[in-house]
Protein backbone atom coordinates (compact mmCIF):
# COMPACT_ATOMS: atom_id res chain seq x y z
CA UNK A 1 0.00 0.00 0.00
CA UNK A 2 3.01 2.32 0.56
CA UNK A 3 4.46 2.01 -2.62
CA UNK A 4 1.13 3.04 -4.32
CA UNK A 5 1.01 5.63 -2.29
CA UNK A 6 4.11 6.92 -3.31
CA UNK A 7 3.81 6.18 -6.74
CA UNK A 8 0.83 8.22 -6.97
CA UNK A 9 1.90 11.30 -5.11
CA UNK A 10 5.63 11.07 -7.10
CA UNK A 11 2.91 10.93 -10.61
CA UNK A 12 0.83 13.86 -9.08
CA UNK A 13 4.45 15.97 -8.29
CA UNK A 14 5.25 15.16 -12.09
CA UNK A 15 2.29 16.44 -13.95
CA UNK A 16 1.80 19.53 -11.98
CA UNK A 17 6.12 20.51 -12.61
CA UNK A 18 5.03 19.60 -16.07
CA UNK A 19 3.49 23.45 -17.66
CA UNK A 20 5.68 25.48 -15.06
CA UNK A 21 8.39 24.00 -16.67
CA UNK A 22 7.48 24.93 -19.76
CA UNK A 23 6.42 27.78 -19.14
CA UNK A 24 9.99 28.77 -17.52
CA UNK A 25 11.71 27.84 -20.31
CA UNK A 26 9.42 29.55 -22.69
CA UNK A 27 8.14 32.49 -21.40
CA UNK A 28 11.21 35.49 -20.69
CA UNK A 29 9.22 38.28 -18.54
CA UNK A 30 12.01 40.39 -19.68
CA UNK A 31 10.72 40.95 -23.36
CA UNK A 32 7.09 41.32 -22.27
CA UNK A 33 6.89 45.35 -23.60
CA UNK A 34 3.26 46.16 -23.25
CA UNK A 35 3.96 49.31 -25.03
CA UNK A 36 5.45 48.17 -27.92
CA UNK A 37 3.72 49.38 -30.70
CA UNK A 38 3.34 46.12 -32.84
CA UNK A 39 1.91 46.27 -36.33
CA UNK A 40 -1.77 45.46 -37.13
CA UNK A 41 -1.17 42.65 -39.56
CA UNK A 42 -2.23 39.31 -38.40
CA UNK A 43 0.58 36.59 -39.80
CA UNK A 44 -0.58 34.19 -37.41
CA UNK A 45 2.62 32.71 -34.61
CA UNK A 46 2.03 29.44 -32.30
CA UNK A 47 4.28 30.28 -29.22
CA UNK A 48 6.18 27.58 -27.20
CA UNK A 49 3.20 28.25 -24.42
CA UNK A 50 0.49 26.85 -27.18
CA UNK A 51 -0.80 30.03 -27.79
CA UNK A 52 -1.64 31.71 -30.82
CA UNK A 53 -0.80 35.72 -31.23
CA UNK A 54 -1.77 37.24 -34.77
CA UNK A 55 2.00 37.63 -35.50
CA UNK A 56 5.95 37.34 -34.27
CA UNK A 57 6.18 41.09 -32.68
CA UNK A 58 2.81 40.03 -30.23
CA UNK A 59 4.23 36.78 -29.27
CA UNK A 60 7.54 38.51 -28.20
CA UNK A 61 6.49 41.63 -26.25
CA UNK A 62 2.84 40.70 -25.54
CA UNK A 63 3.25 37.32 -24.35
CA UNK A 64 7.41 36.97 -23.34
CA UNK A 65 7.82 34.05 -25.83
CA UNK A 66 11.12 32.49 -26.45
CA UNK A 67 10.18 30.79 -29.13
CA UNK A 68 7.19 30.60 -32.05
CA UNK A 69 6.20 28.75 -35.40
CA UNK A 70 4.39 29.83 -38.30
CA UNK A 71 0.74 29.59 -38.30
CA UNK A 72 -1.84 28.80 -35.69
CA UNK A 73 -1.38 26.36 -32.73
CA UNK A 74 -3.53 23.01 -33.14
Amino acid sequence: MSKFVILLGLSLISLSCTDNDVNSLCIDETLLNLESPCPLVVIPVCGCDEVTYNNSCEAVSYGGVTDYSDGTCD
